[in-house]
């Protein structure tokens, strides 16, 4: 995804070439040299070398044999998350799961409770609308009917934090700027499903998921005019209780959803009016207050629902580059680091003792988020190269690699080099942000071997660099 970045350029040295010796990898080229191919598409898309880190090394070898300002710290966008993921991978284990809690206060009597239920988060990346509503079975299959008290949210595995979804790129409404949290729900995102009637001359407009008291007022159909920017024209007003529009939808738009942050509701809203919805829909009453609050000594445990597992979970996040599940991991591994509330700070020194136990130096890493969606995050291509070589010879080797979008089939790769040899033999991670272009992954070559591969463009033209990218992963399968 696409988003604004300060200007990098003036951050980077002239290029940093390391010597490598080339041992038995039959390449023709030097390490030296970038691949005349690369270069020429640099040279069209006006991209200067310098601003170009690459390392490719063979994951048996022990020097690379391509390494361009591979010592320099790059802003990586979204293939930060290769370093989130393969952390949690190690750190959490590929059996960890989250255990989002259901607890009562009080007595059960004939399907009414007399107190608070309350729901204990532990940051699940994935308590999505299916996951929730059989969560809710569960408690409703425990004789819970009639909740007299309060729904008590406890989000205290993670630090109270303040989170602006503004500050990113001035645009809080998308979903990538929601924040992390410990009770996180279906990505606290809203959709917004418009059907044009044109014989009743409106537009049919439904919410997903169906919040309990939320109104969205549809907005006018326009008969006569080209869809184009549909969502800039609908002038939508998101607010906490409501949706309305002040322009109108085309008619030639058909079908089409909206996904959103719904930024002005909190996550307390949000929480609330899903289980409103939910808990009425599975025939269930509640006349309380959604509060934030822990759960009380006193509570005893009633149901819990377990979520997938740590591979299943950073295969969502490569494969689709979900920012948000990539935040939750950063915070869980600080919170199971420290058996306390998790934080931003403490997740980054996680992720660095984790470096440097393998050996990896950690002093050019700046950690913000984790997710790679931030001005602020760094790292080398050598790290990066060095934290996929590392990868490759652990025990979940599999589980991480699979986690990585296939070239020109699945993910953010499923449209690159869909018709070159290099598609399906390689797994690629991408990342993008304005003037970032990043890919990482690994090659298998057509002679068998498999390299890492790491290349970060940070400069003004970026976007125009994806040919360059791929020409260097083709390169490697042909030549490696």
């Amino acid at each position: 995804m696409r988003m604004p970045i300060v200007k990098m350029s003036r951050l980077f040295a002239t290029l940093v070439v390391v010597g490598t010796t080339l041992g038995a990898v039959n390449l023709p080229v030097s390490a030296q040299e970038l691949p005349a191919s690369m270069v020429n598409a640099l040279r069209q898309a006006k991209i200067p070398v310098r601003s170009v880190g690459v390392f490719v090394q063979q994951v048996d070898t022990a020097q690379p044999v391509l390494a361009a300002s591979a010592a320099t710290a790059f802003s990586p966008a979204s293939v930060m998350k290769l370093v989130t993921t393969d952390a949690a991978l190690e750190l959490l284990g590929p059996t960890y799961s989250w255990k989002t809690q259901a607890f009562i206060d009080g007595a059960l009597q004939n399907g009414v409770l007399s107190g608070d239920l309350s729901i204990k988060g532990s940051g699940d990346p994935k308590l999505v609308m299916e996951n929730f509503w059989m969560f809710l079975r569960q408690i409703r299959a425990k004789g819970v009917r009639d909740i007299r008290g309060n729904l008590v949210l406890d989000r205290s595995i993670f630090a109270e934090q303040e989170v602006d979804p503004a500050q990113f790129d001035d645009d809080p409404q998308k979903p990538y700027n929601v924040g992390p949290d410990a009770l996180l729900l279906n990505y606290k995102t809203i959709a917004l499903h418009f059907l044009p009637d044109e014989s009743g001359k409106q537009v049919v407009v439904s919410v997903e998921p169906p919040l309990a008291g939320y109104v969205v007022n549809p907005p006018k159909l326009s008969a006569d005019v080209a869809c184009g920017d549909w969502r800039t024209r609908l002038k939508a007003d998101v607010g906490d209780v409501s949706t309305s529009f002040a322009g109108s939808y085309p008619a030639a738009c058909g079908e089409q959803v909206w996904y959103i942050n719904p930024y002005r509701m909190s996550a307390n809203q949000y929480f609330g009016a899903v289980f409103r919805q939910m808990w009425a829909e599975l025939g269930g009453t509640f006349s309380g207050q959604v509060v934030a609050a822990t759960v009380a000594p006193a509570a005893h445990l009633l149901a819990e629902w377990q979520s997938p597992t740590v591979p299943e979970v950073i295969r969502d996040i490569n494969k689709y580059s979900n920012n948000v599940m990539a935040r939750q991991l950063l915070l869980t591994m600080a919170a199971q680091a420290a058996e306390g509330p998790g934080n931003v700070a403490r997740g980054a020194q996680t992720i660095s003792a984790w470096l440097s136990s393998k050996g990896i130096a950690s002093n050019a890493v700046i950690i913000d988020n984790g997710a790679g969606l931030s001005r602020t995050e760094r790292i080398t291509p050598a790290i990066l190269g060095q934290l996929l070589l590392t990868a490759y010879h652990s025990a979940v080797m599999p589980e991480f690699i699979a986690s990585l979008p296939l070239v020109g089939y699945d993910g953010t790769m499923r449209k690159r080099l869909r018709s070159d040899a290099v598609a399906g033999q390689a797994h690629i991670k991408t990342g993008s942000l304005n003037e970032v272009r990043s890919v990482a992954g690994y090659v298998q070559a057509a002679s068998g071997k498999m390299y890492v591969v790491v290349c970060l463009i940070n400069h003004p033209n970026a976007a125009a660099g994806q040919p360059a990218q791929d020409a260097l992963l083709q390169w490697v399968f042909q030549n490696g």
